[in-house]
């Protein structure tokens, strides 16, 4: 038996005018799919006010745009540019929709400009932490050759592809940070609580700590300041090492060099990147991107310098007449299948293609060996919760064995 569900929407009708209303419908698809039939461009298509996951902590505002935004973003305004709506008339619906201050900024920014006969995308590369370089020089792309809406179209399906697999990724990881963040605070409550009684009673029986019970008297002693340095020195550090990771590009490069020698996460981390670089190659390509300006783009977009790294050399021999493929042979950190897919590709001039496959091959493999991670996380995690609370658990009894043993030698 089917469910009918009733979605609230938002839509674009002919006029460009934005409207609001309710649908019954089997799934968000098909009711996008209605509204289509009904001659609207869907906008936003909801089972109710539904649940935000986004947290907000005030006085904290992200400035650069998150791939969600981007993907719904470059969504609806490909959706409005492929149903004949003018370029100023979309950009006023989505400076209406858009709910991020910062990015409705720079689309009201944005607006302003094209009106005064600047182009989209030099507009756009006006805000650079709003509209990444990547979809700026797509966008330019797309306006040069006279095909913009499906320029738009290849953006917003590359944040969204992007996105679904980031957001799977969090979405696998999040019970093994779940069950590690109980074990530490758990271990806390228990050296600031639960040690102190213990200690008070141990000195009313008397005896003599065992040295593993002693260093944990004297760490809940010195709870007040230990606890507070040690989460001072984790945020420092972690500023320091994104500061160093802005700010050095060779610091950057040895520590995704390091990434990828970790066991386990450093294949994950290959992946991932080898993933990014080929859907956003494929993007740019696809576009009618020059190659030389694509290799430059995508080298900095990757998220690994070693890429970057790769990228650059591969673009100075592009420059001497070579392939793209050639080269890359000569960089470890890209597969021999990837090579080799690549190089069929430009055989058959089917390059922008072939790194899609390359990309959604990669993509699917991140899934696997997410999924795989994660289910040989948990077990683990469990064990190191037992083993920490059943550390501290034996620590608290050594005592009452001594004290048991000065009984019946009294």
């Amino acid at each position: 038996m089917t469910v009918v569900k009733t979605f609230t929407y938002e839509a674009v009708d002919a006029a460009g005018t934005v409207c609001k209303g309710r649908i019954d419908s089997e799934s968000a698809d098909a009711a996008a799919i209605a509204l289509s039939g009904q001659k609207l461009i869907p906008l936003k298509v909801a089972a109710g006010a539904g649940l935000r996951t986004d947290v907000k902590i005030p006085g904290f505002r992200q400035k650069r745009t998150s791939l969600k935004d981007l993907a719904i973003l470059s969504r609806q305004f490909a959706s409005m540019t492929s149903s004949g709506l003018t370029l100023t008339r979309s950009l006023v619906i989505l400076e209406e929709q858009t709910e991020r201050p910062s990015l409705k900024a720079a689309v009201s920014q944005v607006r302003t400009d094209v009106q005064d006969g600047t182009s989209l995308s030099t507009a756009m590369s006006r805000h650079p932490d709003q509209f990444p370089l990547l979809m700026v020089n797509m966008v330019g792309a797309g306006e040069t050759g006279g095909f913009l809406d499906d320029a738009l179209d290849r953006i917003a399906t590359m944040y969204e592809s992007d996105a679904a697999l980031r957001a799977k990724i969090k979405s696998a990881l999040t019970y093994p940070v779940i069950v590690l963040v109980f074990s530490l605070l758990m271990g806390t409550g228990v050296i600031i609580f639960i040690v102190p009684i213990f200690e008070s009673m141990f000195s009313q029986l008397g005896g003599e700590l065992p040295a593993p019970t002693a260093a944990l008297v004297v760490l809940s002693h010195n709870a007040y300041w230990v606890l507070p340095l040690v989460v001072i020195a984790t945020v420092v550090g972690l500023r320091a090492y994104r500061r160093s990771m802005r700010r050095s590009a060779e610091f950057r490069l040895k520590s995704d060099r390091l990434k990828l020698k970790i066991p386990v996460f450093g294949k994950l981390y290959t992946k991932l990147a080898i993933a990014r670089w080929a859907r956003n190659l494929g993007a740019l390509l696809g576009v009618g991107v020059p190659i030389i300006q694509a290799l430059d783009i995508v080298g900095g977009t990757s998220g690994n310098a070693m890429i970057g790294e790769a990228m650059a050399d591969v673009r100075e021999s592009v420059r001497t007449g070579s392939t793209i493929s050639r080269p890359m042979a000569g960089h470890p950190i890209f597969p021999s299948m990837v090579v080799q897919m690549l190089e069929v590709g430009e055989e058959t001039g089917q390059t922008s293609e072939m790194l899609d496959k390359v990309a959604d091959y990669y993509d699917q493999e991140v899934e696997t060996a997410t999924d795989g991670l994660t289910s040989a996380l948990e077990p683990l995690l469990v064990v190191l919760m037992g083993l920490v609370i059943g550390t501290m658990v034996i620590c608290l009894y050594l005592p009452m064995f001594t004290i048991y043993q000065n009984i019946q030698s009294g």
